[in-house]
């Protein structure tokens, strides 16, 4: 039970890893975009780098909680074993994300400083 249990959590917790990237990638890129000037290549830069980032983290965490928890006995227990797994990603997943938003975003404003510093000096 315990290896199906884990298997079970890899395939859940990477998938979702996997699809929130995807979704804050696609998305956020309009707010990067908006942070920095409008500045496509900035932006997209950023963006893929914080893809990675979000990957190496929550991929790590992943793995890491493999060896947390008790070993499912039975259907029930693997069945709250799971969730217990799957919760805490899931919360790491939304914690990673309100983590980047604050810090896109105070970036996002001195980068904002600096192309106005630019704008006002060539003019």
């Amino acid at each position: 039970m315990e290896t199906v249990a884990l298997g079970l959590y890899l395939a859940i917790s990477i998938a979702l890893t996997v699809w929130v990237a995807h979704i804050l990638s696609a998305n956020g890129i309009v707010f990067l975009k908006e942070c920095f000037g409008h500045d496509d290549t900035l932006a997209r830069s950023t963006n893929h780098l914080l893809v990675v980032g979000f990957y190496l983290v929550n991929l790590g965490w992943i793995l890491l909680t493999l060896r947390f928890g008790r070993p499912p006995e039975t259907v029930a227990d693997t069945i709250r074993f799971l969730s217990s797994k799957i919760g805490i990603v899931v919360v790491v997943l939304g914690a990673m994300h309100f983590f980047n938003m604050n810090a896109i975003a105070k970036f996002g404003r001195k980068v904002g400083e600096w192309l106005r510093e630019d704008q006002v000096r060539s003019a």
